[in-house]
């Protein structure tokens, strides 16, 4: 019996091209060679569009969490107030990110699952006229709740003088960012999510009203030093080693979503969340969040009454070869996740319901084969019909 296939449906890593990763074998350049700064000038100005700015969008050798410190650090001194949007343990990482550098946080805690309250930013706003900036998390990877993120920041703009730092990072390139018309300040992505790459790059690109606070401020950090990024970014290079190999695929992806057009990409991380949901419904599985806050890239699924995720993970992983993710923090053990986003089409996400139902039945847990694929079928099918009118 051949192997089992590996499915990658955590949401990141991602699976990679083939194109991608043929890009990244080609032969090693120098990167204070002409050649690289070709290459990185290329995929920087690419890069602008999926940012939706017209600011120099900069690429550490980092992962997220690299771009998310130097987000904080370099538009903040120790002892400044920062208001922090808690919705998940990524909003709860960027959140003691600002408190290891010694910020004095005001957390905004909002039940996981569910998107914030907006009245209760406000609220929170003008308790602390004095903070500095508001940390928000587009995308929740740990509960699959996409945050309304263009009327967040216009809420810190019309009650505040703070920035809003946003951490993108599992979802953009298959959601709409309009970084310069929302009025986000700092926005911050990694490659291992939508973008299609292996993790240990990040990108990150801030406005002007941003750089006007960077300018001011003594960076805490030597190799996060936004202003040694910005100074080398017009010679085309990074001001320490890059990673010449994963820049190198970078040029290939923003290839692929230019040639199936962001719009394109953007409706089909929605079909594919779509079908998701619709499937979980049929199999009678609770979905953790509403369809309204619901995420394109990332489905949470509670356990339903005697199905213990880990074990169902583990089963699934190691007969069918399909990798999910389980909960994290005070979500362990309580809700599995499906990544759908990157290199993902509606068929992929069609083979993987068909493995989880497998995995469901081989569990003990009494659902029809096949209704859950039929559902997302349906979905599919009249997500085809409608645009071929």
């Amino acid at each position: 019996m051949l192997h089992n296939q590996a499915f990658l449906r955590t949401p990141g890593p991602t699976p990679i091209p083939q194109q991608v990763t043929h890009a990244m074998n080609q032969p090693m350049i120098g990167h204070r060679s002409q050649s690289f700064a070709q290459l990185f000038k290329g995929t920087s100005e690419r890069l602008k569009p999926i940012f939706g700015t017209e600011q120099p969008v900069y690429t550490l050798t980092s992962s997220g969490t690299g771009a998310l410190e130097a987000a904080v650090v370099n538009v903040t001194n120790p002892g400044d107030e920062i208001i922090s949007v808690v919705a998940g343990a990524f909003g709860d990482r960027f959140a003691s990110i600002c408190e290891h550098h010694q910020l004095v946080t005001h957390r905004v805690e909002v039940p996981w699952g569910e998107s914030v309250d907006q009245q209760e930013l406000i609220s929170t706003l003008h308790a602390h006229p004095n903070a500095k900036a508001v940390v928000m998390t587009y995308n929740e990877t740990s509960t699959g709740v996409m945050q309304p993120i263009q009327e967040l920041t216009k809420i810190v703009h019309d009650h505040s003088y703070a920035l809003a730092l946003v951490d993108g990072v599992s979802c953009i390139g298959a959601v709409p960012a309009q970084m310069d018309e929302w009025g986000i300040d700092i926005l911050v992505t990694g490659s291992q999510k939508a973008m299609m790459l292996p993790p240990g790059l990040a990108f990150i690109s801030a406005s002007e009203r941003a750089w006007d606070v960077i300018e001011q401020v003594d960076s805490s950090s030597f190799y996060f030093d936004l202003k040694a990024y910005h100074k080398q970014y017009e010679n085309g290079m990074t001001p320490y080693t890059p990673a010449v190999s994963l820049i190198q695929g970078l040029k290939e992806v923003c290839t692929m979503l230019e040639e199936e057009t962001l719009e394109k990409v953007y409706k089909r991380h929605v079909l594919m969340k779509d079908m998701t949901r619709a499937a979980f419904r049929a199999l009678g599985l609770p979905l953790l969040t509403s369809d309204q806050d619901a995420s394109p890239t990332v489905t949470a699924v509670k356990a339903t009454e005697g199905l213990k995720v880990d074990e169902f993970r583990n089963h699934v992983r190691d007969r069918y070869g399909l990798s999910l993710a389980g909960g994290q923090k005070k979500l362990k053990g309580e809700i599995f996740r499906v990544g759908h986003m990157g290199y993902c089409s509606p068929v992929d996400v069609l083979t993987t319901l068909s493995i989880i139902e497998m995995g469901l039945v081989d569990c003990g847990i009494s659902i029809e084969l096949g209704a859950g694929v039929k559902a997302a079928q349906e979905v599919y099918i009249n997500d085809v019909s409608n645009s071929s009118k």
